[in-house]
């Protein structure tokens, strides 16, 4: 659950930057890897590269 929600901007070079607020409370720290993708239903995820690549390489895919 977010407990700081954000409401973030894209610019027009297309960057979005989140309030480290957000990725403290994810556990995520300034140089830390991550992964973003599509849901496919409007959502975007944005996930540890570590997990990400974890699950692609057990299940094929990421969901």
């Amino acid at each position: 659950m977010l407990r700081e929600p954000a409401e973030l901007k894209i610019g027009e070079d297309g960057r979005v930057e989140l309030p480290m607020g957000v990725l403290v409370e994810a556990g995520l720290h300034p140089g830390a890897r991550v992964v973003a993708y599509s849901a496919g239903d409007g959502r975007i995820v944005l996930r540890r590269a570590d997990d990400a690549i974890a699950e692609l390489m057990t299940t094929g895919s990421l969901t």
